[in-house]
């Protein structure tokens, strides 16, 4: 056979393995996701997880009120805020990061999310939480930041409207600090005050002043936070809460205070390959890098850390550190990975998005260059893997398409409503009649992200497996950042964006010649 015949052949066989890989991943790609709905009861959620005197608006009926006497025992009122999981315990550290991502979310969709009606409820979702940490900033040096004793709590299976497991109260205070949850609310405060600047200019002055005040404190007085551990430990420090929370405060003030306080402190930052309510590094450095290609040159080193942490995450990229399941899922934990995936996803649109409003359009991963929509197409396969587009061919969120979790791990969900049981479960009855129970939940807490399946894409929907059925308010927080970026997207875009990315990343088989 002759040379040309040879080339031809391969070339053959080369077109034909890409049109085998086009036609395999274009399943992978199509999704008739309902994005509006996911972000509708994604907000939702936050309903199911209130706590202290429910408004008429209510509209999670399951749910009623409970813990009103929260911090009477120090003559203080800390009614109100979100139960932090599957538990009756307040976190006041993970739930200001929850309240950071979803005033983020608000200020960098505001539009998107305006146009399906949803900025109200959003902005509720966001007050309700803010409330709590106003109240519990009661000086300038005191911030309460946990009601209720977490092993005590765990160790009943109650509703919270039954909840009689102690309420005790732990706070920071200039004799005993902790930067990490004070500079973690200044970043949630002044993140909401841009919110609520332009709908109740007093409400958002007033969520500065704190937020200010509380920075000042987390700076002023320095030391880990212990508190919450062993349920919340700080292992990566507080120095990335106070980058996250200068970077907000300069972004809601442009006070060039902050922005110098970063600068001076940018030897912090490092390179890292997660987002969470621990490690807030990669946070801070969307934040300072958006401000980098807006001509800030000084700021480069953020800029650089933080293509450091995309090109870790991204197929095809040289620099992977984080692998996926064999379903496509970012893989970093085994204890309520969605957590990781929710905002990994949240910060890589958000990258791709700066990327895009450039004239670069794009980062260089070692050899590797990746555009912005490989980026936000990737982002976009996790945001589709967690609604249904996976092995399991389930949704991941509860209430959402046909095939969910129905034994979320969730003491009110699981336990039913005192509107229908109303006489008293007591702590034991719940883990003998309810947690040890194989049917489904009573209540669907719609809307619940939960920890998703292991590093084989397996889900085994039992309450009692808490590292993969139990749903976090941060969790759900991180998806709601994601799929706002989806909203405007139409199906054809993002389909075609998704197959490029596939097409470029998916090995072919090597094409021997006769």
């Amino acid at each position: 056979m002759g040379g040309g015949e040879c080339f031809r052949l391969a070339l053959f066989f080369l077109l034909a393995s890409y049109n085998v890989l086009a036609i395999e991943n274009k399943g992978l790609c199509s999704s008739a996701f309902d994005y509006k709905d996911a972000l509708e009861k994604a907000i939702l959620f936050f309903e199911g997880q209130r706590s202290g005197k429910l408004p008429a608006s209510q509209r999670v009926e399951w749910r009623g009120n409970s813990a009103l006497s929260d911090g009477e025992p120090d003559n203080v009122n800390l009614r109100g805020g979100y139960y932090d999981a599957g538990d009756n315990v307040k976190f006041g550290w993970p739930m200001a990061f929850t309240v950071s991502l979803l005033s983020w979310t608000a200020v960098e969709y505001s539009k998107e999310i305006s146009s399906i009606k949803q900025l109200d409820d959003l902005r509720r979702a966001i007050r309700w939480g803010t409330n709590f940490i106003l109240r519990a900033h009661t000086s300038p040096t005191t911030l309460y930041t946990q009601v209720g004793d977490g092993n005590a709590d765990h160790q009943c299976w109650e509703r919270p409207e039954d909840m009689d497991t102690a309420r005790t109260l732990y706070k920071i205070t200039s004799d005993s600090p902790g930067s990490e949850a004070a500079a973690e609310a200044a970043a949630a405060l002044s993140a909401a005050s841009i919110v609520f600047k332009t709908v109740d200019s007093n409400y958002s002055s007033s969520l500065l002043s704190h937020s200010k005040s509380l920075f000042d404190f987390a700076d002023k007085y320095r030391g880990s936070y212990k508190d919450s551990c062993p349920f919340y430990c700080s292992y990566s420090g507080y120095q990335d809460e106070l980058l996250w929370a200068a970077a907000w405060l300069y972004k809601a003030t442009g006070d060039e205070t902050y922005l110098t306080y970063v600068l001076s402190n940018q030897g912090w930052s490092q390179a890292v390959s997660e987002f969470s309510w621990d490690n807030k590094f990669a946070g801070a450095q969307m934040l300072l890098a958006k401000e980098f290609y807006s001509g800030m040159n000084d700021l480069s080193k953020f800029k650089t850390d933080m293509e450091s942490f995309v090109c870790a995450l991204m197929p095809g990229s040289s620099s992977l550190q984080i692998k996926t399941t064999p379903g496509g899922l970012l893989y970093i934990r085994d204890s309520s990975n969605l957590q990781y995936v929710t905002s990994s996803s949240m910060l890589l649109f958000f990258y791709s998005k700066t990327l895009n409003a450039t004239p670069i359009g794009g980062i260089q991963c070692g050899s590797v260059h990746l555009s912005a929509s490989e980026i936000g197409a990737f982002a976009k396969s996790q945001v589709d893997y967690i609604l249904g587009n996976n092995p399991m061919k389930m949704s991941y969120m509860a209430g959402f398409g046909s095939k969910f979790p129905l034994q979320v791990h969730h003491r009110g969900a699981s336990i039913p409503s005192i509107r229908v049981l109303p006489g008293k479960v007591n702590c034991n009855d719940g883990y003998s009649r309810y947690y040890n129970s194989g049917k489904p939940n009573p209540n669907i807490h719609v809307g619940a992200i939960v920890g998703g399946p292991d590093s084989n894409d397996h889900f085994n929907d039992a309450r009692s497996d808490y590292s993969h059925a139990e749903p976090t308010t941060y969790m759900n927080a991180a998806f709601v950042g994601s799929v706002a970026a989806l909203l405007t997207q139409t199906q054809t875009q993002t389909e075609q964006e998704c197959l490029q990315f596939l097409r470029v990343n998916t090995p072919v088989s090597p094409v021997h010649t006769v």
